[in-house]
């Protein structure tokens, strides 16, 4: 058993935490280039948490330019032992209406040119992305919602477009069909990195709009989806409080955090010491359990 510390990925419309005690900037270097932003570090009903906003502030970096590899790094350089990420999202279903929050388990990544995986030629690996979220953390996250106010659907399927266009109508009713439930675009590589980090992941999605799909709407508006986030940030950081509150004493191992134990195919003995100092981080658990 050991500490929390809560990494916080803020998403649009989330840019800061201002319930944070004992504040500190941390400027962390990774191999994988520069994180989004400074991580701002701090404590909240005793337990640790490390922000950083996915876009920066002033949301200057798009979907498909965030360093999504640096982040999750960075955060893993931090400390953090558990990844909640907060993100906008659209609609794909009646029943989902804008200002709704949805704590996400499952996706499909439609994503396309944006580096998926940690691992590659000097160390081939392959972790299981059966069940994308943690379970314990997604439980947390979604009651630490409906007490800060929001109305909170548990579970649904995420489908991660590249972007930064929104979909056409054609595709928004076609990602119907397919049994998906909610649309983004930063989910995606996001929480397959999380996994081969060994960091237990959930996302909270706040929903803005209805996607397009919906004949009698006009498509989506940037307007109207900040608009709609406005309106949501204030829970946001609320829910932020209240997982802190909720928290137990002590962490509890949990599935992810041996995600890489028979994950590499690649022999000892050809095993790229460049690529294994690369991801002094990302391998810290793997290494320290001897299984390099």
């Amino acid at each position: 058993m050991g500490e929390w510390t809560i990494g916080i990925i803020g998403g649009s419309g989330l840019y800061r935490l201002d319930a944070l005690e004992e504040v500190q900037a941390l400027a962390i270097e990774t191999p994988w280039g520069a994180p989004s932003d400074r991580l701002v570090t701090g404590r909240l009903a005793g337990h640790r948490f490390v922000f950083l906003p996915r876009h920066g502030q002033g949301h200057r970096i798009p979907p498909s330019r965030v360093n999504y590899r640096a982040n999750i790094d960075a955060l893993k350089r931090a400390g953090c032992t558990d990844l909640v990420a907060i993100s906008a999202i659209g609609s794909l279903r009646e029943a989902l209406p804008p200002g709704r929050f949805v704590v996400v388990d499952q996706f499909v990544d439609r994503t396309v040119g944006r580096a998926r995986s940690f691992f590659g030629e000097g160390l081939v690996g392959h972790v299981s992305m059966a069940d994308p979220v943690c379970a314990r953390l997604s439980a947390a996250a979604a009651a630490a919602a409906e007490a800060a106010g929001a109305e909170v659907a548990r579970g649904g399927t995420y489908v991660a477009i590249e972007g930064p266009q929104f979909s056409t109508r054609a595709e928004s009713r076609l990602y119907r069909q397919w049994g998906c439930d909610v649309i983004g675009m930063t989910a995606m590589p996001e929480a397959r990195l999380a996994r081969e980090a060994e960091l237990p992941y959930a996302l909270v999605g706040m929903v803005t709009d209805y996607d397009g799909w919906r004949d009698e709407e006009a498509g989506v508006e940037a307007s109207d989806v900040l608009a709609q986030l406005a309106a949501n940030a204030g829970t946001a950081r609320r829910l932020v409080e209240q997982l802190a509150l909720a928290l137990p004493a002590r962490r509890t191992p949990a599935p992810a955090d041996t995600a890489l134990d028979g994950a590499f195919v690649t022999g000892i003995e050809t095993r790229d010491p460049a690529m294994l100092a690369k991801l002094d981080a990302v391998c810290r658990g793997w290494i320290q359990r001897g299984r390099a």
